[in-house]
Order: C-alpha cells, then structure tokens, then sequence
C-alpha cells in the first residue's frame, strides 16, 4: 500500500492478507493435520485460474485440474509434513481490484526426503457481492 491509504484500503487491505493466509495454510498438512483444500475454492471465484510458469512454458490450472493432484499428494504419503506460508508481499488495491506480489517458503517431506524451498507469486483480486477473492495466480518455485 502506498502511506496514503484511506480506511476502506485499509479493511482491504486486511481481507487480503486474510485470503493469502487461507490459501496457504490449505496446504498444511503438519503433525497429522489433514489439509483443508476447500478453503481454495472458498478463496477464488469459481472461475479462477492458477498458472504454474516453468522455463518450458506455463501449465495453466483451472481450480479442480489444480487441486487433484495436491490433494492426491497431501493424503496419500507423498508429501508429508507440508506448509507454506508468505515471507514477503507487496499489495495494491485499485478500487475494486488488487493486485499482490509475494514471496514464499516452503518445506516438507516429499517421499520421506527432507526439503525446504521457496518462490514468487502473483495474484490478482477482485471484489464480489460476497467480498474480495482471488481471480487469479501465478508462481515459479526459486
């Protein structure tokens, strides 16, 4: 946000963070917690989009193309003792969009292996009759 943000931005500003903190927190799967994938499609319109941009191209998802094989993951073994979370942002918000920058770390055990790692996303908000959510994302692992 820019210093000059008035009280509206504000409250935003404070739903946003809240939506970024759900969406990353639906990964968790820490000391047994079952993750909580719903609380994607609680976060996104129902058309929202999610791109993963590799060096060979970028894998466009739509929400259930993104979350089978996450889901398939989290409960099978695959990936054990998962979390994400945001360690910086940078937040814009034009009236009823907004725009937010992000870096993120992550760690876990993917087929008992011991990982930590991290990336950028992007992700664009609108606000609905129902309040702010996500229309779409972008990231790239570091």
């Amino acid at each position: 946000m820019s210093g000059t943000e008035t009280g509206a931005d504000v409250r935003a500003k404070a739903e946003l963070d809240a939506l970024m903190g759900s969406f990353m927190d639906a990964f968790t799967n820490t000391g047994g917690r079952p993750p909580r994938l719903h609380a994607v499609r609680e976060v996104f319109i129902p058309q929202g989009m999610i791109i993963m941009n590799l060096p060979e191209g970028p894998v466009v998802y739509d929400l259930d193309a993104f979350l089978a094989p996450r889901q398939a993951m989290l409960t099978d073994g695959t990936l054990t003792e998962f979390s994400e979370w945001e360690t910086a942002e940078r937040t814009e918000i034009f009236g009823s969009v907004a725009h937010r920058y992000s870096a993120y770390g992550k760690s876990g055990r993917r087929d008992g292996t011991w990982f930590e790692g991290g990336g950028r996303k992007t992700t664009q908000f609108v606000r609905t009759p129902e309040g702010w959510r996500m229309s779409a994302m972008a990231w790239t692992d570091a």
